[in-house]
């Protein structure tokens, strides 16, 4: 079917309106017609192939909210007129031993990402979410609770399982001691979902201006890791550290905060980490990790979670025509916390 979105053709160029096929539904497909589009920081990275594996012409996107227009003949879960989102996979072989116990997004075949990634079957590269419609397996969509304000649910299908995965992986719950560094799009939802499990976050930021904003969040406490005699009265306080930041930095200061059998966990930074001194680790028996997306099974529980409990981003609404504003001011971390675009402004931005 024939679309429109917005795309970049090369890493030094903005978006533009930009009209293209989607590949033809299969018999397990849905067609959805996008509601609202939710702004990454990947975004931001593939659009400027910051990461080196960029593929042009790129519409990114993949937080996706959407409204399901058409299904095909095997479809089984859903029909036309449900709200459904779809997140940073469309597509997987389903029959791996990670796929077979919901970890997707560790298929052994590799899944096939929404954008910047080659289909399964044809090959022919993916389009994601600053578009009008899309199509998607009908297994890598997740239901939108009712309860939900859809305008602020797209973030969910990135930021919020981003962050809600290690905090599952680490069986956070009422009682456990978390630490949330950097308090952007990820860190904001680490924070709101710790506590939603129950369990006594701090946020941990170099900037004493994040207090009042982490307090507001319903976080309990705030430590400035530039403040030296804080960071050692703090010590072997945290079981789980989410590191939320996206760029190369040090985790020397965090370290030492973990309790004896703490772990940090990375989700921000894709790519290289800088060096560490393990003395920390040994003295604790402390752990790093890394944990990306969580497979479809855990969006759905977080999904139906935030539903229950009332969780959603804080997003400022824009139009598509303004998304390399948006990019220029993320690049800039002027954004408070999550943007989302309304795609009902596509086909007016398109026109223009």
């Amino acid at each position: 079917m024939q679309t429109m979105g917005f795309a970049c053709t090369s890493a030094d160029e903005p978006l533009a309106p930009f009209t293209f096929d989607r590949r033809a539904a299969r018999d397990n497909d849905l067609v959805v017609e996008i509601l609202y589009s939710g702004v990454c920081h990947s975004d931001l990275h593939q659009a400027r192939n910051d990461w080196g594996w960029s593929t042009y012409p790129m519409v990114p996107g993949h937080e996706i909210v959407g409204q399901v227009i058409e299904v095909g003949s095997a479809v089984k879960k859903y029909k036309v007129g449900d709200k459904v989102g779809i997140g940073c996979m469309v597509d997987s072989c389903l029959h791996c031993d990670q796929c077979l116990t919901g970890e997707e997004q560790l298929c052994r075949k590799g899944n096939t990402q929404t954008y910047n990634s080659p289909d399964r079957i044809t090959g022919e590269n993916t389009f994601g979410g600053y578009a009008k419609h899309i199509v998607v397996r009908e297994e890598f969509a997740v239901r939108v609770p009712d309860t939900l304000d859809l305008s602020r649910v797209a973030p969910l299908l990135c930021a919020g399982i981003t962050t809600y995965a290690p905090l599952r992986t680490y069986n956070v719950g009422p009682g456990s001691r978390v630490g949330v560094v950097g308090m952007g799009g990820l860190g904001h939802m680490a924070i709101k979902l710790a506590i939603g499990l129950g369990a006594d976050v701090t946020v941990i930021s170099r900037s004493p201006a994040k207090e009042e904003d982490a307090r507001e969040l319903g976080a309990t406490h705030f430590l400035l890791s530039t403040d030296q005699d804080a960071l050692a009265a703090a010590a072997s306080s945290f079981d789980l550290i989410v590191d939320t930041v996206p760029v190369e930095h040090g985790i020397d200061d965090y370290t030492p905060l973990l309790d004896i059998n703490g772990t940090i966990c990375l989700v921000g930074q894709v790519g290289p980490v800088s060096s560490y001194n393990n003395v920390n680790l040994l003295m604790g028996r402390r752990s790093i990790s890394a944990s990306m997306i969580g497979g479809i099974r855990q969006t759905q529980e977080m999904m139906d979670f935030c539903g229950r409990m009332g969780i959603l981003p804080e997003c400022e609404t824009i139009r598509m025509h303004e998304i390399n504003e948006a990019f220029d001011r993320l690049e800039r971390a002027d954004v408070h916390y999550r943007f989302v675009i309304d795609m009902a402004s596509l086909q007016v931005a398109s026109a223009a």
